[in-house]
């Protein structure tokens, strides 16, 4: 994802691998108003209104796991109408952070390799000590956005596409078609 704000990260949603209880960490985030209006913006959405994250993160083979739910209240214009349409958001979050970042290269023999069966996702990387979540949030409200809002009771008939069939592209064929064609 390519960011207009390219140092843009949500306070609070990073997580340090060297500090990090043996129990894990939880984080509650409550995003404020500017990081929502350049999420808004970063989406190409007219408003993220809300946007709340509940993370609980835990060691996890030499990385973290990250498992929680995002709730989040976003405008956007309809497809249709371009009036506002509200949409409300509940998403689950599982995700493995791996440190270092993925290399180009298969690595040394004898390497040990972190497959998960369970999930078709591969891990994420993280430099340092440290782990931004403010990507995992903005691409987990991403994916759960509607990409074809539609105000309740909106059709697509309403826009003029009640053609009867004399009148659709094709139909002027009809007449050079002949009758022992049938095929």
């Amino acid at each position: 994802m390519t960011r207009s704000h390219p140092h843009f990260r949500i306070p609070d949603a990073s997580i340090r691998l060297d500090s990090m209880p043996a129990a894990g960490r939880e984080l509650d985030l409550v995003v404020e108003r500017p990081e929502r209006e350049a999420i808004a913006s970063d989406l190409g959405i007219t408003a993220v209104d809300r946007l709340t994250v509940r993370l609980a993160a835990v060691r996890f083979r030499g990385g973290i796991r990250v498992t929680g739910r995002l709730a989040a209240l976003v405008v956007q214009p309809s497809v249709i109408s371009l009036e506002p349409v509200l949409q409300e958001i509940e998403e689950p979050i599982d995700r493995v952070f791996l440190p270092g970042s993925e290399k180009p290269f298969a690595g040394p023999a004898n390497a040990e390799v972190f497959v998960d069966l369970e999930h078709e996702e591969i891990p994420d990387h993280f430099d340092g000590n440290e782990a931004d979540l403010t990507d995992l949030i903005v691409e987990t409200l991403a994916l759960a956005i509607d990409p074809y809002p539609r105000a309740e009771g909106e059709a697509l008939g309403e826009i003029g596409d009640d053609d009867t069939e004399d009148e659709l592209p094709f139909a002027g064929l009809k007449v050079l078609r002949n009758p022992e064609d049938k095929g």
